[in-house]
């Protein structure tokens, strides 16, 4: 299939969508590390990504009117994170708890859920952070760390005139810059590529950590080990009364709920077999007029392209087959992995909107057509862009960032979003149309 080794040099491997690129090291072997997570804690360098339910906290550059995420330090933070030490804390406010237990690595359980989000190396090119001799030991990998290390917390649950207080006395502040809590999807108009994949990992983790403060399993309230990268009960604690109670099941073999959890959704650009229509769909719940490619969520037992054929056929009552991966993006909203495909389908199959509850309208539209669409907008993934991109219909308003031009027939969603990439990308010939494989359906 000569058209899937094109597919594979131009898609796949090669391409960062927003939002991904993860430029972190994790050094995810070092988070059951009391002395080194605490070490790095009180490190000058390390910063602070803020959130209040959610919405990052920015920052406001004076004269430029610039906005960016709003990066503290530990000193601007520590009346908000509770007493010391941070992580491997013992029963008792102030106590260092005992880390050789497993039940208590790196245990947060006084204070706000903190995550350590990783370690931005100051050379990539020769970065050496890995699980090695100069690493893999808590009191070498901190004596060898080059680079800037990132936590972040969420202070909905804080008392709102200390979170003011700390904020408005930050370093960032005293430089004149303005700090205000901002809706998300409207955020991500102020970021970069970088600030934009720790943003992604950060909503997604203090997400997670806010959403699960009970165990699943037996109801008890929960903690956070490995900084915040995990989650047991606290009837496991070994100072818990757990009378008249029995054993939690958390307590024996591997269990999904203590780790932090990624949804994988299929997001799909079904073109006919010339190549030059696609279909795209409208949701109830989208903003005026626009238009997106097709999703939908990936259900156990299936492979990716098993939810691809499922959802547009559930959706739409269409049969698709030459399924080709093109990338994916974290959607922190709250924790997606949108996983983008190409798909092929007869344009003569009658496309249905009577299947799904949610879809409103679905048709194949032409090349010419989705091109005038881009065309009508200037994408600048500026804030009004990337709001509008919303479920919210309030912010259906915001959607033209615009150049003065005739108003589209559709619109379609910026290239901050992976189905405004897929669109893009076809629209402008990047993608071929796929061999025919119509027996396997």
């Amino acid at each position: 299939m000569a058209c899937l080794s094109r597919i594979s040099n131009n898609m796949g491997e090669n391409f960062v969508n927003f939002l991904g690129g993860s430029p972190l090291n994790r050094l995810s072997w070092l988070r059951p590390s009391q002395a080194f997570l605490n070490a790095l804690v009180a490190s000058p360098a390390t910063r602070w990504i803020l959130f209040k339910s959610g919405m990052p906290l920015l920052a406001t550059t004076p004269n430029t009117e610039k906005r960016t995420l709003a990066l503290l330090t530990t000193d601007d933070v520590r009346p908000l994170l509770g007493p010391e030490p941070y992580f491997g804390q013992g029963e008792h406010p102030g106590e260092l708890g005992l880390g050789e237990i497993r039940i208590l690595e790196a245990a947060r359980l006084h204070g706000p859920r903190v995550v350590f989000l990783g370690l931005e190396e100051r050379d990539p090119t020769t970065a050496s952070a890995l699980p090695s001799s100069d690493f893999k030991e808590p009191g070498a990998a901190v004596a060898n760390i080059n680079g800037t290390p990132y936590f972040s917390v969420d202070v909905a649950d804080l008392e709102e005139d200390k979170v003011d207080e700390v904020v408005q006395t930050s370093g960032l502040a005293m430089s004149d810059a303005k700090l205000a809590f901002t809706e998300p999807r409207a955020a991500m108009g102020a970021l970069d590529m970088f600030s934009a994949a720790v943003f992604a990992s950060a909503r997604s983790m203090v997400d997670w950590n806010d959403r699960n403060k009970f165990c699943p399993a037996c109801g008890a309230p929960s903690y956070t080990l490995w900084a915040g990268w995990k989650l047991s009960c606290t009837t496991l604690l070994p100072w818990a009364d757990n009378t008249g109670r029995k054993p939690c099941p958390s307590g024996q073999g591997l269990q999904n709920f203590c780790h932090p959890r990624t949804d994988p959704v299929v997001i799909m650009l079904t073109m006919n077999e010339a190549g030059d229509k696609v279909i795209l769909g409208r949701n109830k719940r989208f903003p005026p007029k626009f238009y997106s490619a097709l999703a939908g969520f990936v259900e156990p037992g299936e492979s990716y392209e098993d939810a691809v054929r499922r959802e547009m056929w559930e959706e739409a009552g269409v049969k698709v087959w030459n399924i080709r991966y093109h990338s994916g993006q974290p959607w922190p909203f709250p924790a997606n992995l949108m996983l983008g495909f190409y798909a092929t389908a007869d344009p003569s199959q009658p496309i249905r909107t009577d299947l799904d509850n949610e879809l409103e309208d679905a048709r194949w539209y032409t090349r010419e057509e989705v091109l005038a669409a881009l065309d009508a907008t200037s994408n600048t993934a500026g804030d009004k862009i990337a709001s509008a991109w919303t479920e919210d219909k309030a912010s259906a308003h915001s959607g033209t960032d615009t150049v003065a031009k005739a108003e589209p027939l559709f619109k379609v969603p910026p290239t901050t979003a992976i189905a405004g990439v897929l669109i893009k990308h076809w629209a402008e010939g990047k993608i071929e149309a796929g061999n025919s494989m119509k027996g396997y359906l």
